[in-house]
């Protein structure tokens, strides 16, 4: 990932949409050659000058104090997300940085965890990829795929790939351009904060490529880490859910995280958890029964 051109594209982005009327300025001329705030507007918000900040906006800078990029955050009224994307943006060399994501598997007791828990639950790691998950969320998220890919890398699934490459994402997300805006802008953070990945470059090509959609919205910035919320499905089996989710991150894992799914209690949408619940138990007794032996 080229991180100076990511950062000035960043900033841009989040230059063009404030006005100047929006950060108290007074816009002189009815024409301007650029949406949103100019360079030297900024730079005067963020008391800097400007041609420091063109050389930041340009990857030329890679000492920026955290004074400046506070200074800088406030003036494009970045969310904390967003504060934390353009501090691993502008210093993606510094000391103490996280290391590249681990890629292989779940430690045991936190495979033990999802495997006990009565709701839908997996484990991604920092590239999206599935390294475990239960079976109700296996029958929630993808029934279509082996229960045990995860297992084997080469078909390891990613949330990222099914919900932009496969068709069915379509029909199980009925809100899909709200997950989608959702999934893009998470993936743009874990992007910024492992920025030599080799494995995140790869996926945010192949989504580019494969998508006109995923793009789109790519191109737009967005950025946060969409850690809790409400998730809509349109199930083929049990029809609508409202799920809440919750992403806890895993200490020590390198980017690993816990996604869980639950319904309010009493709810229609607990009903159809528990059918599916029930459809998923099946399939795995007839599963593992083994094959009856004819004469």
């Amino acid at each position: 990932m080229d991180i100076p051109v990511e950062l000035g594209d960043f900033l841009r982005t989040r230059r063009a949409r404030l006005q100047p009327a929006d950060v108290g300025l007074v816009a002189y001329g009815a024409r301007r050659r650029v949406p949103g705030l100019r360079r030297e507007e900024l730079a005067q918000l963020a008391g800097v000058s400007v041609a420091y900040y063109t050389r930041l906006e340009q990857g030329q800078s890679g000492n920026a104090s955290d004074e400046v990029l506070d200074a800088l955050a406030r003036a494009l009224r970045l969310t904390p997300d967003e504060h934390a994307h353009l501090r691993n943006l502008a210093r993606p060399g510094r000391a103490g940085r996280s290391p590249a994501p681990v890629v292989g598997a779940a430690g045991p007791g936190v495979r033990q965890l999802v495997a006990s828990m009565g709701v839908p639950a997996l484990v991604l790691d920092a590239r999206y990829d599935v390294l475990t998950w239960n079976p109700l969320s296996h029958a929630l998220l993808a029934p279509h795929l082996a229960f045990d890919a995860p297992e084997r890398a080469e078909e390891r699934p990613n949330t990222q790939r099914l919900l932009f490459l496969d068709g069915r994402a379509r029909e199980l997300y009925p809100r899909w351009e709200e997950k989608a805006r959702r999934a893009v802008a998470s993936l743009r953070l874990a992007v910024g904060e492992y920025p030599r990945d080799r494995g995140l470059t790869e996926i945010v090509g192949e989504l580019s490529a494969g998508s006109a959609d995923f793009a789109a919205l790519w191109s737009g910035h967005p950025v946060s880490a969409c850690t809790s919320g409400e998730e809509f499905f349109r199930h083929p089996l049990v029809g609508s859910m409202t799920l809440a989710f919750e992403m806890m991150r895993l200490p020590d894992t390198g980017g690993q995280g816990l996604l869980a799914f639950s319904a309010e209690p009493g709810s229609s949408s607990e009903a159809a958890l528990r059918l599916l619940e029930a459809a998923a138990t099946r399939s795995r007794v007839e599963h593992d029964r083994p094959e009856r032996i004819t004469r």
